[in-house]
């Protein structure tokens, strides 16, 4: 039996290597971008940028082809546990959603004119990408009820459609557009296809960027009017836009716990850290139980979430079915990302309730976490839906739990 948590010496080294990347090129980059001036962000990524491919630290998810630097997804992890513990650290090495898995997609499903055209750029680091898919009429968990929809006239396509909360689409080049092409398919997941957008295009308006709870930018809203696409555009084959999106969203759902892990280690330490440093009522805060209590129960579940990432990053390098570990995954790790961001808050008081700490903004983000990429009862169902199948099949809900061999 080989069950092995230890690192070989090389990748020991990388995890080193990422870790002093983030500290002494990104933190110090990050310190001088100034929220007014435009010019000091671009100049701070060209900057990470730069670095990150001269320390060999640059698309860590892309194969050597690609100018990656081929990593399996149980190496991505440590890679993105590290990157993720700066706001930056992902973009610096470019694997930052939603970029990461459009690279994916394209990898996959794109011909080699379409890789070529959109997949190169966005390797080099010289194109923004964003994929659109959530509407505003139904319900974002639910695919088979878009309702943009594309006709087809002679070579090209007639798309009209409404989308939301579109991450990157203010700066993006592209657009991977998720619309219903069939009337009336065999199965609902057959209705949609995908295209690749270029952008800016006529009939693709930016209505907005919405603002959310952790202030303006990031999100689009888009209003799609008479939108003409050539049939070469189409990514995939007609009526696969569900099977796509699928096959996107489980590792890119995954590369989202892995950088939510680092997150919650950074706000456990900072948790630790205070209780450390903090006295009242006749002890420092690490000594008393009330205390200590949420430190435990932060450390247990940080645990968890590390070990159900590597194993569901496991099975997707196996070729494994992965969907049930992966659904388990990010229910688990956005909760507990949640939960340990709002102790730590607690521990620190009024100072983490401030923007004196980053915890603030690691809360306001982290809310995010529960239903981005599907909400947490949508993943309930399905893993409700896995577990009762695998006992009416076998008479045993082990394959539901993992597979594994305990």
């Amino acid at each position: 039996m080989s069950i092995d948590f230890s690192l070989s010496p090389e990748l020991e080294e990388l995890r080193s290597r990422v870790r002093d990347f983030v500290e002494n090129v990104v933190r110090p980059a990050e310190g001088r971008i100034r929220e007014d001036d435009r010019r000091s962000l671009i100049e701070a990524i060209i900057e990470m940028r730069k670095e990150a491919q001269a320390r060999g630290l640059w698309l860590p998810h892309m194969p050597p082809e690609w100018g990656g630097m081929g990593l399996s997804h149980a190496q991505l992890a440590m890679v993105q546990a590290e990157a993720a513990k700066s706001r930056f650290g992902p973009f610096a090495i470019n694997c930052q959603a939603p970029d990461e898995g459009n690279m994916h997609t394209l990898l996959h499903w794109g011909t080699d004119e379409q890789k070529n055209k959109y997949l190169k750029p966005l390797c080099e680091g010289v194109a923004r990408s964003c994929f659109a898919m959530t509407e505003p009429e139904v319900a974002g968990s639910d695919p088979t009820l878009i309702q943009t929809r594309a006709y087809q006239d002679g070579d090209e396509w007639v798309v009209n459609g409404h989308k939301w909360f579109i991450s990157g689409a203010h700066s993006a080049n592209f657009a991977i557009l998720i619309c219903r092409t069939e009337d009336d398919p065999d199965l609902p997941q057959a209705a949609n296809t995908a295209f690749i957008i270029d952008l800016p295009t006529d009939g693709w308006t930016e209505v907005r960027e919405i603002e959310t709870m952790h202030g303006p930018g990031g999100h689009s809203e888009i209003r799609i009017e008479d939108l003409r696409v050539h049939n070469d555009q189409m990514l995939g084959g007609r009526g696969q836009g569900h099977l796509l999106g699928q096959s996107r969203l489980g590792p890119a759902r995954l590369a989202h716990c892995m950088r939510w892990l680092a997150q919650a280690e950074t706000a456990l330490d900072m948790m630790v850290d205070r209780s450390l440093n903090r006295y009242a009522h006749g002890s420092l805060l690490a000594e008393k139980q009330g205390i200590q209590w949420m430190i435990a129960d932060s450390a247990m579940e940080l645990y968890q979430a590390k070990l159900m990432v590597l194993h569901a990053a496991y099975k997707i390098d196996r070729g494994d079915d992965f969907r049930s570990e992966v659904s388990m995954a990010k229910h688990f790790v956005a909760n507990m990302l949640n939960r340990v961001i709002d102790r730590s808050i607690q521990v620190h008081g009024a100072l983490g309730y401030s923007k004196d700490t980053p915890l603030a903004d690691m809360y306001l983000h982290a809310r995010w976490a529960r239903f981005a990429d599907g909400a947490d009862e949508v993943h309930q169902m399905r893993i409700a839906e896995r577990t009762i199948a695998a006992y009416r099949d076998h008479g045993t809900t082990r394959s539901a739990t993992g597979d594994l061999p305990l």
